[in-house]
């Protein structure tokens, strides 16, 4: 019998997954943190970007998240983000026009607040399609 730990990614709008897995995957403040059955308990800062969910069966669940926080307690891993989605709910476009309109925002603007909120729409867009591209080469193979 394989191990596993539930995981719950919520978002401040929804719970996006909830579920056994034998691994997580997702980006910290310091660098790749891979969560297994047993890890020690843990709280730090997550950076926008993918966390990846391993199922016991073998397969592999994708999602976005804009930011947050992970949890590890000993039989549940919690990923608390401010806006969550599966990165096959991704669109595309919708990411390619939100890094223009952020990389717009940054060449005409010189408020600090307003650079400060451009480079943070332009971070999410970057990482939104980062994590489509993963999602297209985990399909390939």
């Amino acid at each position: 019998m394989t191990q596993t730990i539930r995981v719950d990614i919520v978002s401040a709008e929804a719970e996006i997954f909830s579920g056994d897995a034998t691994m997580v995957v997702a980006t910290g403040e310091i660098g790749e943190l891979g969560i297994t059955p047993r890890h020690a308990p843990l709280i730090t800062r997550l950076k926008p970007g993918h966390v990846d969910v391993l199922l016991a069966g073998g397969e592999r669940q994708q999602f976005w998240i804009s930011g947050g926080m992970l949890e590890v307690q000993p039989q549940v891993v919690t990923v608390l983000a401010d806006t969550a989605a599966r990165a096959a709910d991704l669109d595309e476009a919708s990411a390619q026009r939100a890094k223009k309109e952020a990389e717009d925002a940054l060449a005409n603007r010189t408020d600090a607040m307003e650079i400060a909120e451009a480079q943070v729409k332009l971070a999410q867009a970057i990482t939104q399609l980062q994590a489509l591209e993963r999602l297209r080469k985990s399909l390939k193979h």
